[in-house]
């Protein structure tokens, strides 16, 4: 079986370079979105200017006594809903760097958060109280810039990238959800994507560490995160794609600073599968994906059911400038 994935591979590599939306990362989740770079992770598009924008949607809760820090607090009992939209802006530059090619990307989340806690404990500045605490909050979160290289070589195609958080979005001290996160974070990443168009079949991972400085305002550092995600998808012809997507994190370092009471490392594991559509709006690929992800084999972190709603598209397609 073999057809043309031209169309198909260019909206593939529209969706993968959306970038992760941050999250609370003293919430028991860490800034990288975890799901977020699957199919098509190693594709980077051809220079030009690109859109994505991603929904994601998020319900889970923190099992048994396991204890929580939020908002400078313990909390038990907690479950946790979300809907972030995140707006991503991509260039890639006409331009060659070691034989790749070079991009630059923005992202700004906002939306709505919701965590619920059975009993919240004194931290250590204090801020007691008990029973049962609800606190929804919409919001902007913190802004994500970072910058990628992708090569490519037959069918494989290779990507490294990192990702910066900007704290500067809108915190709340005190309260147990918030969007932004209050501190500097990193993440460095590699993806590739094995994609034979003889038969239609993509193959992609990402592996990736993500760094965290430290909350001033709670004295919370989170650990080092470990993040690992993959996907199988088998493509039917130009519009259409579905398969099996998943993720494995892991907190290799335990939390530190005054503000925190454990190391409380986390883990989790994700199982889920994936449909992406490709039509065109007189000239212009548009890319429309669905991804869902159930979590299990938690610990220290909520467990759930995350979804992403992805569109993504170019704006403007560049002359790409040879190496000289």
């Amino acid at each position: 079986m073999r057809y043309n994935l031209k169309t198909s591979t260019l909206a593939i590599i529209l969706a993968a370079s959306a970038a992760p939306v941050a999250m609370a990362a003293e919430g028991g989740a860490g800034f990288y979105l975890l799901g977020s770079k699957t199919v098509g992770a190693g594709f980077t598009p051809p220079p030009g200017v690109f859109f994505s924008n991603d929904i994601y949607l998020y319900s889970g809760d923190l099992g048994g006594n396991q204890q929580l820090p939020a908002g400078g607090r313990l909390a038990v009992g907690v479950e946790g809903k979300a809907a972030i939209d995140v707006p991503t802006a991509l260039w890639i530059l006409p331009e060659e760097l070691m034989g790749a090619r070079p991009g630059l990307l923005l992202s700004v989340p906002f939306g709505w958060k919701e965590t619920s806690a059975d009993v919240t404990l004194a931290g250590p500045r204090g801020g007691v109280a008990t029973g049962s605490v609800t606190d929804p909050v919409f919001t902007v979160g913190d802004p994500i810039v970072g910058g990628l290289l992708g090569w490519e070589a037959g069918n494989f195609h290779w990507q490294i990238g990192t990702l910066v958080n900007v704290p500067i979005g809108d915190y709340q001290d005190g309260e147990i959800s918030n969007v932004a996160f209050h501190h500097w974070g990193a993440d460095v990443s590699g993806s590739f994507t094995w994609l034979d168009p003889s038969i239609g079949l993509d193959l992609s991972a990402t592996v990736g560490m993500t760094f965290n400085a430290e909350n001033p305002a709670t004295d919370y550092r989170t650990g080092n995160e470990f993040h690992f995600e993959w996907a199988a998808v088998q493509h039917f012809n130009e519009q259409f794609d579905a398969g099996l997507v998943g993720y494995y994190y892991d907190q290799v370092t335990g939390d530190s600073g005054a503000g925190a009471r454990s190391d409380f490392k986390g883990r989790v594991a994700a199982i889920g599968a994936t449909i992406g559509w490709t039509f065109k709006a007189g000239e212009v690929p548009i890319s429309t994906r669905i991804k869902y992800f159930h979590e299990f084999a938690a610990e220290n972190r909520a467990e759930g059911d995350a979804v992403f709603l992805t569109v993504s598209m170019p704006l403007a397609i560049t002359k790409p400038v040879s190496a000289q």
